[in-house]
């Protein structure tokens, strides 16, 4: 895909986990914020994905078999094209307390625990959802600056 035509395409929320039920539980929590949701079952899927469509945000398990989501968050903050797309790190209350030291460590813009307050949930995606906005704007403005059309 063409880098101009990928930033044409909506952003989307892309939802890592190895459980189909987390999905499911996820894409209802996320259903009434009217974004593109893109699932992937893997690290490596979540990858692909990032490299092929605009995500303004990825919410990744931390606990998935092959690439777990420590290793999949330094994949992505290593790649230019996509080091800047936020990460909400999610996983189970009884995992280890030095996860949430090690996501933020990673690059990770936040840290939830399972089961996480829809609402919370929500509310912090809206901001990144926000973010992502402002940021396609500067990219467009700087854009026409370029060419001379904006002074």
């Amino acid at each position: 895909m063409r880098a101009d035509a990928m930033s044409d395409q909506r952003a989307a929320i892309l939802l890592v986990d190895d459980m189909e039920d987390n999905l499911i539980a996820l894409e209802a929590v996320l259903a009434s914020l009217n974004q593109p949701l893109v699932r992937a079952r893997s690290g490596e899927e979540a990858l692909k994905v990032l490299l092929r469509r605009r995500i303004a945000l990825v919410l990744l398990d931390v606990r998935m078999p092959g690439m777990d989501g420590f290793e999949t968050a330094a994949n992505i903050k290593r790649l230019d094209q996509t080091k800047h797309v936020p990460i909400i790190f999610l996983t189970g209350a009884e995992d280890d307390s030095g996860y949430a030291f090690r996501g933020y460590a990673t690059g990770a813009a936040d840290y939830l625990t399972k089961p996480f307050d829809p609402w919370v949930l929500r509310a912090k995606v809206r901001v990144f959802l926000e973010l992502d906005e402002l940021r396609t704007e500067v990219r467009q403005l700087r854009q026409l600056i370029s060419k001379g059309e904006v002074k």
